[in-house]
């Protein structure tokens, strides 16, 4: 196959509700919760426990025009999600960043988390925060090389165990430039 044949990658915005995000978050809450139960009971989540959790961290939050969720695709496949939600008028906070299994090791994360931060200067942010706990150790390792910096948590939810901010200003200075 010639690379101009070759599927090429997208990342774009998806409606929060629509069949796909919603498809992408619960195996994005799945893929965490059972990291979780693993680690800290020796068992996988349970359907309830998933329905729960989607539950209690709904996607409205990734609406327009105060946030967005983003899908990237090779092709038509999907392969992950991010969203970015303001949480005041100069902050953004990342959220839900997601790569299916089978997409991992491909840079998928990468290019999700410069379109969420491109995403989040459009919003007016100047900043992005986000929580992750500690035995993703992918996701932490992801964010510091990204430039992210670790700073003091900014709220109280249970399973955040580190923090973390990247000033977006540059980014935004490229994004118009």
């Amino acid at each position: 196959m010639s690379d101009a044949a070759a599927p090429s990658w997208t990342v774009t915005a998806e409606p929060a509700a629509s069949p796909l995000a919603l498809a992408l978050l619960r195996e994005y809450y799945t893929d965490v919760a059972d990291r979780y139960y693993v680690l800290h009971e020796g068992r996988r989540s349970t359907p309830r426990e998933i329905d729960e959790g989607v539950a209690a961290y709904p996607s409205d939050a990734l609406l327009p025009p105060h946030g967005v969720l983003l899908v990237a695709r090779h092709g038509a496949e999907p392969a992950g999600c991010a969203g970015v939600r303001l949480l005041d008028a100069r902050t953004a906070e990342l959220k839900q960043v997601f790569v299916r299994p089978a997409w991992r090791g491909r840079g998928v994360a990468g290019r999700l988390l410069g379109a969420a931060e491109a995403a989040a200067v459009r919003l007016g942010a100047e900043r992005i925060r986000l929580d992750t706990r500690l035995d993703l150790t992918e996701a932490v390792a992801l964010y510091r090389r990204r430039g992210y910096v670790e700073i003091a948590p900014y709220h109280d939810d249970r399973y955040a165990e580190i923090f973390f901010e990247k000033r977006l200003v540059e980014t935004g200075a490229r994004a118009a430039g």
